[in-house]
């Protein structure tokens, strides 16, 4: 059973009396946002660290971007690291996850919020709202968002890698997390002692291993889910959405006790950081 709230089921006022001295990081991994990540980022500044202090930090981690993300998101308040410049001693693969496994090198939060960097219509109550069971409820360690999206008639459907890849291998070889709306939501937060515990793959397949093994070492009481209201984003094309399900698919597999030399060769998209905890 998936523990389930609201994102009004806390008040700003509750949650920074629950917080105490616990420090608080948002991590927005992106990749040519620059469209959008600066949005993003003021308004959470704005609303979570000028008006109220919730966030001690809001880093934006820069996965090769060749457009202005960089410099749109510096302009807009963030601290920008780019990721092939973090401990660059450990080499560097693109992919989403190792944008956020190197933000384990550069951020201080006892508490890590991530949040896609293309977003279009969303508010900035996803934050508190991913913070309210980690701050409130013992023994919760991760939680997932999950959202209104305004395609039609289940708004609540994940997208297209979700429905045909993400919740078949979810109902097939992990059913004690079919309770997750939204696995591959990009909007979850997590304590660090336990993501800086986890193998990280590097490309789309992080936050699906994230769920799967902290279910695998915690239960699947650890995780929680928040309804985080409306949301939109950024399409991909089917091509793009094709590779990430590739990964998803290998590394699900691969969890489930299929090797991956049995599926195909080991790529960068494929490849895992090991806990950072033991990374020197």
């Amino acid at each position: 059973m998936i523990n389930t709230y609201h994102w009004d089921d806390w008040t700003l006022d509750a949650l920074m009396h629950a917080r105490r001295d616990t420090s608080v990081s948002l991590v927005v991994p992106a990749r040519n946002e620059a469209a959008t990540v600066g949005d993003v980022v003021t308004r959470v500044r704005e609303r979570l660290v000028d008006t109220v202090q919730l966030l001690d930090e809001i880093v934006v981690i820069d996965s090769d971007s060749t457009d202005d993300t960089s410099a749109v998101a510096a302009d807009a308040g963030a601290i920008v690291h780019r990721a092939d410049e973090i401990r660059p001693d450990l080499g560097t693969f693109p992919g989403k996850g190792e944008a956020m496994w190197k933000s384990l090198f550069v951020t201080k939060g006892d508490v890590m919020v991530f949040m896609d960097a293309d977003l279009l219509d969303w508010d900035t109550h996803f934050v508190p709202g991913l913070l309210g069971p980690l701050l409130t409820a013992p023994g919760v360690e991760l939680v997932k968002g999950f959202y209104e999206r305004p395609l039609g008639d289940a708004p609540y459907e994940g997208g297209r890698v979700t429905e045909l890849v993400a919740r078949p291998l979810i109902w097939l070889l992990f059913p004690h997390l079919a309770g997750l709306h939204q696995p591959l939501a990009g909007e979850w937060a997590v304590r660090r002692t336990l993501f800086e515990s986890l193998s990280v793959p590097t490309g789309y397949a992080v936050e699906l291993a994230a769920l799967i093994d902290t279910s695998a070492t915690l239960g699947a009481g650890a995780i929680a889910q928040v309804d985080l209201g409306r949301r939109t984003h950024r399409h991909q094309s089917l091509r793009d959405l094709g590779g990430m399900a590739a990964q998803i698919m290998a590394m699900a597999l691969g969890r489930a006790g299929v090797g991956l030399e049995t599926l195909s060769h080991e790529s960068d998209e494929t490849t895992e950081r090991p806990p950072a905890r033991e990374v020197a």
